[in-house]
Protein backbone atom coordinates (compact mmCIF):
# COMPACT_ATOMS: atom_id res chain seq x y z
CA UNK A 1 0.00 0.00 0.00
CA UNK A 2 1.45 3.37 -1.04
CA UNK A 3 -0.19 5.33 1.76
CA UNK A 4 0.27 4.36 5.40
CA UNK A 5 -2.71 4.17 7.73
CA UNK A 6 -2.55 5.57 11.25
CA UNK A 7 -3.22 3.71 14.49
CA UNK A 8 -6.42 5.35 15.77
CA UNK A 9 -7.42 4.67 19.37
CA UNK A 10 -10.45 6.95 19.49
CA UNK A 11 -12.56 8.15 16.57
CA UNK A 12 -15.34 10.52 17.65
CA UNK A 13 -18.57 11.07 15.71
CA UNK A 14 -19.74 14.69 15.30
CA UNK A 15 -22.89 15.80 13.41
CA UNK A 16 -21.80 17.52 10.22
CA UNK A 17 -24.55 20.14 10.49
CA UNK A 18 -23.28 21.47 13.85
CA UNK A 19 -20.43 23.89 13.15
CA UNK A 20 -19.80 24.74 16.81
CA UNK A 21 -19.77 21.07 17.78
CA UNK A 22 -17.23 20.22 15.09
CA UNK A 23 -15.00 23.07 16.17
CA UNK A 24 -15.22 22.08 19.86
CA UNK A 25 -14.73 18.38 19.09
CA UNK A 26 -11.14 18.94 18.02
CA UNK A 27 -10.34 19.88 21.65
CA UNK A 28 -11.50 16.59 23.21
CA UNK A 29 -8.34 14.64 22.42
CA UNK A 30 -9.64 11.96 20.07
CA UNK A 31 -7.18 10.66 17.49
CA UNK A 32 -9.67 11.38 14.71
CA UNK A 33 -13.08 12.96 14.18
CA UNK A 34 -15.89 11.57 12.05
CA UNK A 35 -17.84 14.45 10.50
CA UNK A 36 -21.19 12.85 9.84
CA UNK A 37 -23.26 13.38 6.70
CA UNK A 38 -25.51 10.37 7.29
CA UNK A 39 -27.86 9.56 10.18
CA UNK A 40 -27.38 12.74 12.22
CA UNK A 41 -28.30 15.02 9.29
CA UNK A 42 -31.94 15.38 8.11
CA UNK A 43 -32.42 14.92 4.37
CA UNK A 44 -33.36 18.57 3.68
CA UNK A 45 -30.05 19.64 5.29
CA UNK A 46 -27.76 17.29 3.35
CA UNK A 47 -26.69 19.78 0.66
CA UNK A 48 -25.77 22.70 2.98
CA UNK A 49 -24.13 20.27 5.39
CA UNK A 50 -21.75 19.09 2.66
CA UNK A 51 -20.57 22.66 2.23
CA UNK A 52 -20.13 23.09 5.98
CA UNK A 53 -18.22 19.81 6.35
CA UNK A 54 -15.89 20.80 3.53
CA UNK A 55 -15.25 24.11 5.31
CA UNK A 56 -14.38 22.26 8.52
CA UNK A 57 -12.14 19.83 6.65
CA UNK A 58 -10.10 22.80 5.51
CA UNK A 59 -10.12 24.54 8.89
CA UNK A 60 -9.54 21.61 11.25
CA UNK A 61 -7.31 19.72 8.85
CA UNK A 62 -4.97 22.69 8.60
CA UNK A 63 -4.62 22.49 12.39
CA UNK A 64 -3.45 18.88 12.14
CA UNK A 65 -6.67 17.08 13.12
CA UNK A 66 -7.16 13.68 11.46
CA UNK A 67 -10.56 13.81 9.77
CA UNK A 68 -12.96 11.16 8.49
CA UNK A 69 -16.37 11.75 6.89
CA UNK A 70 -19.26 9.32 7.11
CA UNK A 71 -21.03 9.56 3.77
CA UNK A 72 -24.54 8.42 2.92
CA UNK A 73 -25.22 4.87 1.79
CA UNK A 74 -24.99 3.92 -1.88
CA UNK A 75 -28.67 3.08 -2.01
CA UNK A 76 -29.61 6.72 -1.23
CA UNK A 77 -27.97 7.96 -4.43
CA UNK A 78 -26.21 10.68 -2.41
CA UNK A 79 -22.78 9.07 -1.98
CA UNK A 80 -21.33 10.63 -5.13
CA UNK A 81 -22.47 14.12 -4.12
CA UNK A 82 -20.94 13.59 -0.68
CA UNK A 83 -17.60 12.50 -2.11
CA UNK A 84 -17.51 15.33 -4.63
CA UNK A 85 -17.90 17.79 -1.76
CA UNK A 86 -15.40 16.35 0.71
CA UNK A 87 -12.49 14.81 -1.20
CA UNK A 88 -9.46 16.99 -0.48
CA UNK A 89 -5.95 16.70 0.92
CA UNK A 90 -7.21 17.14 4.49
CA UNK A 91 -9.55 14.14 4.27
CA UNK A 92 -7.98 11.04 5.86
CA UNK A 93 -10.79 8.67 4.96
CA UNK A 94 -14.49 7.93 4.72
CA UNK A 95 -16.88 5.61 6.48
CA UNK A 96 -19.19 3.95 3.98
CA UNK A 97 -22.30 2.78 5.88
CA UNK A 98 -24.16 -0.49 5.36
CA UNK A 99 -21.65 -2.14 3.07
CA UNK A 100 -23.13 -5.39 1.77
CA UNK A 101 -20.59 -6.78 -0.68
CA UNK A 102 -17.15 -6.20 -2.23
CA UNK A 103 -18.82 -4.50 -5.19
CA UNK A 104 -19.85 -1.62 -2.90
CA UNK A 105 -16.21 -0.95 -2.04
CA UNK A 106 -15.10 -1.28 -5.66
CA UNK A 107 -17.72 1.25 -6.74
CA UNK A 108 -16.70 3.80 -4.13
CA UNK A 109 -13.01 3.19 -4.84
CA UNK A 110 -13.61 4.17 -8.47
CA UNK A 111 -15.59 7.28 -7.51
CA UNK A 112 -12.90 8.32 -5.04
CA UNK A 113 -10.27 7.94 -7.74
CA UNK A 114 -12.25 10.24 -10.03
CA UNK A 115 -12.69 12.96 -7.42
CA UNK A 116 -9.13 12.63 -6.14
CA UNK A 117 -7.84 13.22 -9.64
CA UNK A 118 -10.13 16.19 -10.12
CA UNK A 119 -9.19 17.71 -6.73
CA UNK A 120 -5.46 17.26 -7.26
CA UNK A 121 -5.24 14.66 -4.47
CA UNK A 122 -2.85 11.74 -4.89
CA UNK A 123 -4.74 8.68 -6.09
CA UNK A 124 -5.37 6.22 -3.28
CA UNK A 125 -4.79 8.69 -0.44
CA UNK A 126 -8.36 8.49 0.89
CA UNK A 127 -8.93 5.45 3.09
CA UNK A 128 -12.21 3.54 3.49
CA UNK A 129 -13.68 2.15 6.71
CA UNK A 130 -16.56 -0.14 5.65
CA UNK A 131 -19.58 -0.01 7.94
CA UNK A 132 -20.76 -3.60 8.46
CA UNK A 133 -24.29 -3.25 9.80
CA UNK A 134 -26.17 -6.14 8.21
CA UNK A 135 -25.92 -9.90 8.36
CA UNK A 136 -24.90 -9.99 4.70
CA UNK A 137 -22.16 -7.41 5.18
CA UNK A 138 -20.80 -9.20 8.24
CA UNK A 139 -20.84 -12.50 6.38
CA UNK A 140 -18.81 -10.95 3.53
CA UNK A 141 -16.31 -9.14 5.77
CA UNK A 142 -13.14 -10.77 4.39
CA UNK A 143 -14.08 -10.21 0.76
CA UNK A 144 -15.08 -6.61 1.56
CA UNK A 145 -11.73 -5.95 3.24
CA UNK A 146 -9.87 -7.40 0.24
CA UNK A 147 -11.85 -5.37 -2.31
CA UNK A 148 -9.53 -2.35 -2.16
CA UNK A 149 -6.16 -1.28 -0.77
CA UNK A 150 -8.00 1.70 0.64
CA UNK A 151 -9.57 -0.42 3.42
CA UNK A 152 -7.36 0.52 6.36
CA UNK A 153 -9.78 0.22 9.28
CA UNK A 154 -12.69 -2.16 9.75
CA UNK A 155 -14.45 -3.92 12.58
CA UNK A 156 -17.51 -5.65 13.90
CA UNK A 157 -19.71 -4.20 16.61
CA UNK A 158 -23.34 -4.01 17.58
CA UNK A 159 -25.13 -1.52 19.78
CA UNK A 160 -28.49 -1.50 21.46
CA UNK A 161 -31.38 -1.56 18.99
CA UNK A 162 -29.41 -0.42 15.95
CA UNK A 163 -29.13 -1.68 12.39
CA UNK A 164 -26.95 -4.64 13.31
CA UNK A 165 -29.23 -5.72 16.13
CA UNK A 166 -32.24 -5.54 13.83
CA UNK A 167 -30.52 -7.48 11.06
CA UNK A 168 -29.26 -10.28 13.27
CA UNK A 169 -31.88 -10.24 16.00
CA UNK A 170 -29.63 -10.17 19.06
CA UNK A 171 -30.63 -8.59 22.36
CA UNK A 172 -27.99 -6.18 23.65
CA UNK A 173 -26.47 -6.58 27.12
CA UNK A 174 -23.64 -4.61 28.79
CA UNK A 175 -21.61 -7.83 28.96
CA UNK A 176 -21.72 -7.93 25.13
CA UNK A 177 -21.48 -11.71 24.85
CA UNK A 178 -24.19 -11.62 22.19
CA UNK A 179 -21.81 -9.74 19.85
CA UNK A 180 -18.58 -11.53 20.76
CA UNK A 181 -18.77 -13.76 17.70
CA UNK A 182 -19.47 -10.78 15.41
CA UNK A 183 -16.54 -8.80 16.77
CA UNK A 184 -14.23 -11.81 16.66
CA UNK A 185 -15.28 -12.90 13.19
CA UNK A 186 -14.79 -9.49 11.62
CA UNK A 187 -11.51 -9.00 13.46
CA UNK A 188 -10.16 -12.27 12.05
CA UNK A 189 -11.41 -11.38 8.56
CA UNK A 190 -9.82 -7.93 8.82
CA UNK A 191 -6.45 -9.25 9.95
CA UNK A 192 -6.47 -11.99 7.31
CA UNK A 193 -7.12 -9.34 4.65
CA UNK A 194 -4.21 -7.21 5.86
CA UNK A 195 -6.14 -4.51 7.73
CA UNK A 196 -3.51 -3.18 10.10
CA UNK A 197 -5.63 -1.15 12.51
CA UNK A 198 -9.10 -2.69 13.04
CA UNK A 199 -11.56 -0.45 14.89
CA UNK A 200 -14.78 -1.49 16.62
CA UNK A 201 -17.48 0.39 18.50
CA UNK A 202 -20.92 -0.24 19.88
CA UNK A 203 -20.94 1.43 23.33
CA UNK A 204 -23.93 3.77 23.71
CA UNK A 205 -24.37 3.97 27.49
CA UNK A 206 -23.24 7.57 27.88
CA UNK A 207 -22.87 7.65 31.68
CA UNK A 208 -21.52 4.16 32.25
CA UNK A 209 -17.79 4.84 31.99
CA UNK A 210 -16.90 1.73 34.00
CA UNK A 211 -18.84 -0.38 31.51
CA UNK A 212 -17.09 1.41 28.67
CA UNK A 213 -13.68 0.68 30.16
CA UNK A 214 -14.51 -3.00 30.52
CA UNK A 215 -15.87 -3.19 26.98
CA UNK A 216 -12.89 -1.33 25.48
CA UNK A 217 -10.46 -3.53 27.41
CA UNK A 218 -12.16 -6.59 25.96
CA UNK A 219 -11.79 -5.18 22.46
CA UNK A 220 -8.08 -4.56 22.97
CA UNK A 221 -7.65 -8.08 24.34
CA UNK A 222 -9.33 -9.45 21.21
CA UNK A 223 -6.91 -7.55 18.98
CA UNK A 224 -8.67 -4.29 18.10
CA UNK A 225 -6.62 -1.10 18.12
CA UNK A 226 -9.37 1.47 18.71
CA UNK A 227 -13.05 2.39 18.92
CA UNK A 228 -15.64 4.59 17.28
CA UNK A 229 -17.23 6.82 19.92
CA UNK A 230 -20.37 8.93 20.17
CA UNK A 231 -19.61 11.14 23.19
CA UNK A 232 -16.60 13.27 24.21
CA UNK A 233 -16.61 11.88 27.76
CA UNK A 234 -15.63 8.49 26.34
CA UNK A 235 -12.44 9.73 24.70
CA UNK A 236 -10.10 9.78 27.75
CA UNK A 237 -11.18 6.29 28.85
CA UNK A 238 -10.69 4.75 25.43
CA UNK A 239 -7.39 6.52 24.79
CA UNK A 240 -6.07 5.16 28.08
CA UNK A 241 -7.23 1.61 27.37
CA UNK A 242 -5.67 1.49 23.90
CA UNK A 243 -2.42 3.24 24.84
CA UNK A 244 0.44 0.87 25.73
CA UNK A 245 1.63 1.46 29.28
CA UNK A 246 5.22 2.23 30.22
CA UNK A 247 5.39 -1.21 31.84
CA UNK A 248 4.21 -2.94 28.65
CA UNK A 249 6.71 -1.04 26.53
CA UNK A 250 9.54 -1.84 28.95
CA UNK A 251 8.57 -5.52 28.86
CA UNK A 252 8.53 -5.62 25.05
CA UNK A 253 11.87 -3.82 24.85
CA UNK A 254 13.36 -6.12 27.46
CA UNK A 255 12.27 -9.16 25.50
CA UNK A 256 13.85 -7.81 22.33
CA UNK A 257 17.07 -7.03 24.19
CA UNK A 258 17.15 -10.50 25.75
CA UNK A 259 16.70 -12.15 22.37
CA UNK A 260 19.47 -10.06 20.82
CA UNK A 261 21.84 -11.05 23.62
CA UNK A 262 20.93 -14.72 23.27
CA UNK A 263 21.49 -14.55 19.53
CA UNK A 264 25.10 -13.47 20.11
CA UNK A 265 25.71 -16.84 21.78
CA UNK A 266 24.18 -18.77 18.92
CA UNK A 267 20.94 -19.49 20.77
CA UNK A 268 17.42 -19.15 19.42
CA UNK A 269 15.34 -18.98 22.61
CA UNK A 270 15.73 -17.49 26.07
CA UNK A 271 13.99 -17.52 29.44
CA UNK A 272 12.43 -14.08 29.98
CA UNK A 273 10.19 -13.10 32.89
CA UNK A 274 9.60 -16.75 33.65
CA UNK A 275 8.59 -17.72 30.10
CA UNK A 276 10.51 -19.36 27.29
CA UNK A 277 10.46 -16.94 24.34
CA UNK A 278 11.75 -17.21 20.79
CA UNK A 279 11.72 -15.27 17.54
CA UNK A 280 7.92 -15.36 17.26
CA UNK A 281 7.59 -13.56 20.59
CA UNK A 282 10.33 -11.15 19.56
CA UNK A 283 8.52 -10.25 16.34
CA UNK A 284 5.33 -9.62 18.30
CA UNK A 285 7.21 -7.38 20.75
CA UNK A 286 8.78 -5.45 17.89
CA UNK A 287 5.36 -4.95 16.26
CA UNK A 288 3.93 -3.61 19.51
CA UNK A 289 6.89 -1.28 20.00
CA UNK A 290 6.42 0.04 16.49
CA UNK A 291 2.74 0.79 17.12
CA UNK A 292 3.62 2.51 20.41
CA UNK A 293 6.13 4.65 18.55
CA UNK A 294 3.51 5.59 15.95
CA UNK A 295 1.21 6.64 18.79
CA UNK A 296 4.00 8.82 20.16
CA UNK A 297 4.35 6.74 23.33
CA UNK A 298 7.60 5.67 24.93
CA UNK A 299 8.67 4.11 28.21
CA UNK A 300 10.34 7.23 29.61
Amino acid sequence: MKFKAKPLRSVLYVPGNKEDWMRKASKYGSDALILDLEDSVPVPEKAPTRILVRKMLEELGDLGQTLVVRVNTLETGMTGDDLEAVVCNNLYGIILPKVQAPADIAEVDAVLKFFERRAGVEIGKTFIDPGLETAEGLRNAYEIAKASDRVAHMGGSGGKGGDTARSIGFQWTPEAMETLFIRSKVLLDSRAAGVQFPISGGWFELRDLDGLRKYATGLRQLGYTGMHLIHPSHVPVVNEVFTPTAEEIATWQGLVDAMEEMRKTGGAAVMYNGDMVDIAHEETARAMLKMAEELGVNSK
